[in-house]
């Protein structure tokens, strides 16, 4: 079975979220239930991404960065965060305690690590931090994993 990770941004307004979620399910549908899909949870890309694969009967894993990182997410995610975290087959927890840009770079590298080939949920602007999702790119790139660069076209974050 084929691992695809996921990374991408963060805080899609809702039209943008309805098209980043219809250009995941278009491009993991090929798939079905043939694939185990990675994630690190966080609202926008990386929560719609877990429920595309989850909806698809896949198996899905979790990386949590950090022991406080569901508290540094949007309360309003918390339950949707709960609920793909009690589906995941199997979650890597890192030894981080604080939710921090350096522990979020370390789990979006050990997410390229794990997968074959990674979703990027792009607009190819530069990260806004470090361990960005042009960041996580970048990492994977220079390993030569594969990645599918989805964004849906004149959308601005």
């Amino acid at each position: 079975m084929i691992r695809i990770g996921i990374t991408g941004h963060r805080n899609l307004t809702p039209g943008v979220g309805g098209a980043v979620a219809a250009l995941i399910d278009s491009h993991l549908e090929p798939y079905g239930c043939d694939m185990v899909g990675l994630s690190c949870l966080a609202d926008g890309a990386d929560a719609l991404f877990a429920a595309a694969v989850i909806d698809a009967g896949a198996p899905l894993e979790v990386i949590v960065p950090a022991r406080e990182y569901r508290d540094g997410l949007p309360t309003g995610h918390h339950p949707l965060y709960d609920r793909l975290l009690s589906q995941a087959v199997l979650v890597h927890a890192l030894p981080h305690v604080e939710s921090t840009p350096r522990a979020h770079l370390e789990a979006g590298r050990l997410l390229v690590e794990r997968c074959d080939q990674l979703v990027a949920v792009w607009d190819g602007e530069p990260a806004r931090g470090p361990g960005g999702t042009a960041d996580i790119v970048a990492y994977a790139r220079s390993l030569h994993r594969p990645v599918s660069v989805l964004w849906p076209e004149g959308a601005r974050r």
